[in-house]
């Protein structure tokens, strides 16, 4: 009895030992330059002339601009890993906050812009959107990642420098985005009726329904790291909510929550980094607070 104890103790721990490390969160690589590639997706020249142009805006303006490529962030969503990395780099002056980093996970397709506290203002969630969806991302497509990180960083740049975007093209990715929002609205609409009414049942129904409109707009902020639709999506979510209960309330009705799983994949990465940053280089106390906006190709 007491073997098979142990030979079960030392199945369990081996198990443990082997499933833990892939579900373990990827470690913020070491900031050893304006560009750190993970991936070798840029190459020695590319990478050389990318930290020489951020460093020479940095000269400029004073403001900080880092790029990082990775295989993955996984089992974390980008704007997970992005704020990890931007609490640990700093990027951008102590208490100007004008730092930005473009971070990139190639084999997950996804990107992120994550814009410090004083660039707020300049790169907005939905100037960074658009910098991702009209400079960078139509260039990933065609697999020319050095162009669309060029020229992603070069319209940050302008962009900070105080050059407003162009108006948008009515039809520029609209059904890219539109792929984007409609699961979105179709969690809304089932979070609003079904997990909504636990909130209801508990609080009351004008109390339950703001707080399911607030976490359906946390929710969504996180997915599309945009506050203006995360808040669209929230107040459309309460109203769902709201009025739900007052069609239920009309007849015989019966209250139900739906409870909900979450299942992610594992991931790790293997392969050295590179940078190109004569002199060194370090974030200079910079706070970020998850403005910015994700992107995926």
């Amino acid at each position: 009895m007491t073997a098979s104890l142990l030979r079960a103790i030392a199945v369990i721990a081996l198990f443990l030992a082997v499933a833990f490390p892939a579900f373990a969160d990827v470690p913020v690589p070491q900031l050893t330059g304006r560009v750190v590639d993970q991936t070798g997706t840029l190459s020695s020249a590319d990478i050389a002339a990318l930290s020489q142009k951020l460093r020479d805006f940095e000269n400029r303006k004073g403001s900080q601009i880092a790029v990082l490529i990775v295989p993955t962030t996984q089992p974390e969503t980008i704007e997970q890993f992005s704020i990890r990395v931007a609490e640990t780099w700093k990027i951008g002056r102590k208490k100007v906050d004008d730092g930005a980093i473009l971070v990139v996970a190639k084999n997950d397709r996804h990107l992120r812009i994550e814009v410090g506290y004083g660039l707020e203002g300049a790169l907005t969630d939905v100037t960074s959107r658009r910098i991702i969806d009209e400079d960078i991302t139509p260039k990933f497509r065609s697999g020319d990642f050095a162009a669309g990180i060029g020229a992603g960083v070069d319209r940050m740049m302008r962009v900070i420098d105080g050059e407003p975007l162009p108006s948008p093209s009515r039809s520029a990715n609209f059904a890219h985005n539109l792929d984007d929002l409609m699961p979105v609205f179709a969690v809304a609409l089932f979070a609003s009726i079904g997990v909504g009414g636990f909130f209801r049942a508990i609080l009351g129904r004008l109390l339950g329904s703001l707080v399911t409109g607030g976490i359906i707009a946390a929710v969504t902020w996180l997915i599309l790291g945009s506050a203006a639709i995360a808040a669209a999506v929230g107040v459309l979510g309460f109203i769902i909510g709201f009025m739900a209960d007052l069609f239920s309330a009309m007849g015989p009705g019966t209250r139900s929550s739906r409870g909900s799983s979450w299942s992610g994949g594992s991931g790790g990465w293997s392969s050295g980094s590179s940078s190109s940053d004569s002199g060194g280089f370090s974030g200079g106390g910079g706070s970020f607070g998850g403005g910015g906006a994700s992107g995926n190709w």
